[in-house]
């Protein structure tokens, strides 16, 4: 019982915390109110502050310093949170004043580095049918890229009113469900205090959005989906394949947006509007209704990936099947919806 309501109160904490600080610096006489100014990959028009990442992280370390003395903190946990932290304040220094992009790399190599030296790694690559252990060398080469990417890629998604923020919610809370059912407290916890605390900050983010959360926030958080990932998939809460599922409306948007660039030899490091969220807005579809279509996406691969978690290796290979035609699908129903509004 203790532990139920210590949990329960962390995440009340989280919520509320981050709620009552993105308020807070929605207010152009706080200190914490940075403008975000539109550019060539904004698809906003008007200045609007991009300080809800450090309403985000400081919910976090409220939550976490009250709960986690409770549980018998794991060791692994200080290389994530040592990770994060260092993204976070990065990341905060490059919303403020900018920084260069070979700086910011390295923060994020030290990051992960920091997470995969703590003993966060992927052992093994497990996918239905088949179990490929890996040499240790190779397993965190491999967590290292994983988990650089995973950061970039969030930071690339975050683009779009109520789109990070969402799916922080959603993939963090089915992180926290697929913890519940592993039997996995300390797990549950975690995620579970994370997606509240992305909450608490989608009150003032969703469309039309008062505030962003800025790199502090989405890089933050592509770490720690990142992290939670491979932690997930080590400590066997779910194979990795479930993971990725759960977060593949960015892992997806992401990755072939940057392949299609690279193929048509565009210039990868230059911002633009070319991920299949922004060309839904620009294709007339705006941010309400793409945020709304992307939580049913979201939605879909968290039951998606509960219910793959429970099947045997036959169903989990339809399941992976099925959703790779459906990513085809989607992807070609915006290329139409855009040639469409060209057309016009």
């Amino acid at each position: 019982m203790a532990s139920f309501l210590t949990l329960t109160s962390a995440v009340l904490a989280a919520f509320v915390v981050s709620a009552l600080l993105t308020r807070r610096f929605c207010n152009p006489s706080s200190r914490w109110h940075v403008l975000d100014h539109p550019n060539e990959r904004s698809l906003h028009t008007r200045p609007t502050p991009r300080t809800g990442g450090v309403a985000i992280f400081g919910s976090l370390i409220v939550a976490f310093a009250w709960w986690l003395p409770w549980t018998g903190t794991m060791p692994l946990l200080y290389g994530l949170g040592a990770g994060a932290g260092l993204v976070a304040v990065l990341s905060f220094l490059d919303d403020r004043t900018g920084l260069p992009v070979r700086i910011r790399l390295a923060g994020h190599v030290v990051a992960a580095v920091l997470v995969v030296g703590g003993g966060i790694y992927l052992p093994e690559i497990s996918v239905p049918g088949l179990v490929s252990q890996m040499p240790g060398w190779f397993g965190k080469a491999f967590s290292l890229l994983f988990l650089i990417w995973m950061i970039n890629l969030y930071n690339f998604m975050d683009g779009m009113d109520g789109l990070a923020g969402g799916m922080a919610v959603f993939g963090f809370g089915t992180f926290a469900l697929l913890g519940l059912m592993a039997g996995n407290p300390v797990f549950l916890g975690i995620n579970l205090v994370i997606a509240a605390a992305a909450g608490g900050f989608l009150l003032f983010n969703f469309p039309p959005a008062r505030i962003f959360m800025g790199d502090t926030g989405s890089a933050s958080l592509g770490l720690l989906a990142g992290g939670a990932s491979l932690w997930g998939a080590q400590d066997g809460v779910f194979p990795f394949w479930v993971a990725l599922l759960v977060f593949s409306p960015f892992i997806v948007d992401a990755t072939v947006t940057l392949l299609r660039r690279l193929f048509n030899g565009e210039a990868v490091w230059e911002a633009h509007r070319k991920h299949f969220y922004q060309r839904l807005v620009q294709s007339g579809w705006g941010h309400r209704k793409t945020a709304f279509y992307e939580y049913g996406l979201m939605a879909a691969c968290g039951g998606s990936a509960l219910l793959g978690r429970q099947l045997g290796e036959s169903g989990q290979v339809v399941l992976i099947v099925i959703w790779c035609c459906a990513y085809l699908i989607l992807m070609g129903i915006v290329d139409r919806l855009e040639r469409r509004k060209l057309q016009t």
